[in-house]
C-alpha cells in the first residue's frame, strides 16, 4: 500500500498537480536540510574520505528511474576495454544483510543485495560491493583489487569523494514541477546540475536540455528466456501476442513505450519501484507469455511462468560523451 501510495505522489509530482502547493512549506524545509548539509561538507565540518583510485559516481537529481543503471553497465564495459580494473558501489536499496560491506558472489540473493546490484553483477561479471556505508564499501572494492570506483546512486552521499559526477536524467519525463520534495520529484535543486561533471540526457528531451547536456540512448538488445537464459535478437519476437507486460521499475511507461515500439501486442501491469514479486503476481489466467525488464528477472527466479522472456537493453551514449570521458580518463589516469 505504501509502495502504491509513493507512486501516485510521484505520478502527481511530475504531473505538477495543484495540490501540491500545500506541500511546499515542507519542502522549503527540506531545501534547507539538503543545503546545510552540502554547506557542512564543503566546509570540512563533516569529513570526506577521497579514495587513492578515481572514483566516478553516476546518479541523479529525481526520484524514480532514469536509465542510470544501463549506462553503469555501459561504463563498466568501456573501461575494462581500456585496461581499467573497475568495481562497482551500491546502496543496495530493497535488500538487506547481516553483513556489511556485503561483495556479491553469484549465490547472493536479491533479499540481501537489492535488484538492482544483483542485476549489474550478472551482467557485467565485474565486482560489486553493497553497503550503506559507501566508504567503508568502496575499501572493499579496493580489497577486491579494483583500480576504478563506480558509485551506482552515488550522488547525494558526499561522505565519499568523487573525481567525476554523472548525472542522468529521464529525456520524457525531465525535473517534473520542478519542485523539491515532497512538493515535487527532486532530490536536490535544480541548480545541482550546474556543479556534476557532465549530465547525460535518456531519450529525446521533451523540455529544454541544461547547456552542455550529451544524449543517451537505450536499445533493446536481446530476448532472454529467464528459464533456461536462451537468447534471440530483439526481433523477430520469440512469441507471440497479446503477452503480459510487467514491471516493478521507478518508470514502468518507459519499458512499455519499447515494447509497443518493438512491434509487442501487450497487457501492461505496472507495481511499485523494487516490487517484491509472489507467484501471484505472475499467475494469469490465461496463460500467456510474460516479458519483463532484467531488473525484475532477478526476483522473479522460480516465480515466473515457464514462458516468460525478459527484455535486455544496452545504454548507448552519443560520441561527444565518448569523446568527453576519454579525456577527463586521461587526466585521471596521471593523477
Amino acid at each position: 500500500m505504501a509502495g502504491r501510495l509513493g507512486e501516485r505522489c510521484l505520478a502527481a509530482a511530475y504531473r505538477g498537480d495543484v495540490w501540491l502547493v500545500a506541500l511546499r512549506p515542507l519542502e522549503a524545509l527540506y531545501r534547507l536540510i539538503v543545503r546545510r548539509r552540502a554547506e557542512a561538507y564543503a566546509a570540512g565540518r563533516r569529513s570526506v574520505w577521497q579514495a587513492p583510485v578515481p572514483v566516478i559516481v553516476v546518479g541523479n537529481i529525481t526520484l524514480g528511474g532514469t536509465g542510470k543503471s544501463p549506462l553503469v553497465a555501459w561504463l563498466v564495459r568501456f573501461l575494462a576495454e581500456r585496461g581499467w580494473s573497475p568495481g562497482i558501489l551500491s546502496r543496495g536499496y530493497g535488500g538487506r544483510s547481516d553483513r556489511y560491506p556485503l561483495l556479491l558472489d553469484a549465490d547472493t540473493p536479491v533479499a540481501a543485495c537489492g535488484d538492482e546490484p544483483r542485476m549489474l553483477a550478472d551482467q557485467t561479471g565485474t565486482p560489486v560491493v553493497v553497503d550503506p556505508n559507501r566508504v567503508r564499501g568502496a575499501r572493499r572494492l579496493l580489497a577486491a583489487g579494483c583500480d576504478i570506483l563506480i558509485g551506482d546512486d552515488g550522488l547525494q552521499h558526499l561522505a565519499l569523494g568523487r573525481d567525476l559526477e554523472l548525472a542522468v536524467v529521464d529525456g520524457r519525463r525531465g525535473f517534473g514541477n520542478g519542485r523539491c520534495l515532497p512538493a515535487g520529484p527532486l532530490r536536490e535543486p535544480l541548480t545541482r546540475l550546474e556543479s556534476v561533471d557532465a549530465v547525460v540526457i535518456n531519450g529525446e528531451p521533451a523540455f529544454v536540455p541544461p547547456a552542455g547536456a550529451h544524449g543517451m540512448t537505450l536499445a533493446p538488445s536481446a530476448w532472454r528466456r529467464l528459464g533456461d537464459g536462451r537468447r534471440v535478437p530483439p526481433t523477430p519476437l520469440p512469441f507471440s501476442g497479446p503477452v503480459h507486460a510487467v514491471a516493478g521499475i521507478g518508470h514502468p511507461a518507459r519499458f512499455f513505450a519499447t515494447l509497443e515500439e518493438l512491434g509487442v501486442e501487450s497487457i501492461t501491469h505496472a507495481f511499485a519501484d523494487h516490487h517484491r514479486f509472489t507467484a501471484a503476481d505472475l499467475d494469469f489466467a490465461d496463460q500467456r507469455p510474460v516479458v519483463m525488464t532484467a531488473k525484475d528477472a532477478v526476483k522473479c527466479r522460480g516465480l515466473a511462468p515457464v514462458d516468460t522472456w525478459v527484455l535486455e537493453v544496452e545504454a548507448w551514449p552519443d560520441a561527444t560523451f565518448i569523446d568527453w570521458l576519454q579525456t577527463r580518463l586521461v587526466s585521471l589516469s596521471t593523477q
